[in-house]
């Protein structure tokens, strides 16, 4: 199961990307086995030494009880403290932006792939528009 953000590599120029986890609460997990989230809004920000995914939407467990979850709260990644210090270091010299590009279960656990990105000019995302069409031309040829 595997949920891809299709808009991020079209608005974004991707530096970088790095595999972390994610700590769920309660009954997300199984929301998010059944393909119940959307990440195309959701940007990744760091707070006191830790990294935390905004925006991110995991639909409610229907079966779930009083002990569901917020659908849209703040949820923190897993990373080692020494590629939080480089993605600081990114995001504040280069004036990057952490987008998560897929969401995936990878040996029973919830993954997230965080890219380090610039974001596209307007004139950038026609460039992008303009090879895709060529390369579809060339197929059809």
């Amino acid at each position: 199961m595997e949920i891809i953000n299709r808009k991020a590599r079209f608005n974004y120029f991707i530096k970088d990307e790095i595999e972390c986890g994610i700590e769920l609460k309660g009954t997300e997990i199984k929301s998010i086995r059944l393909g119940n989230l959307n990440i195309n809004d959701s940007y990744a920000r760091i707070k006191n030494g830790e990294v935390f995914l905004l925006n991110m939407y995991i639909g409610k467990y229907e079966q779930g009880n009083i002990f569901n979850h917020d659908e849209r709260r703040e949820r923190k990644l897993l990373l080692h403290k020494s590629e939080i210090r480089k993605l600081i270091k990114e995001v504040e010299l280069q004036g990057v932006t952490l987008i998560p590009l897929k969401i995936y279960i990878k040996n029973g656990k919830a993954k997230v792939l965080l890219g380090v990105s610039k974001g596209k000019k307007q004139y950038d995302k026609r460039e992008t528009i303009k090879e895709r069409d060529l390369e579809r031309k060339k197929y059809l040829d």
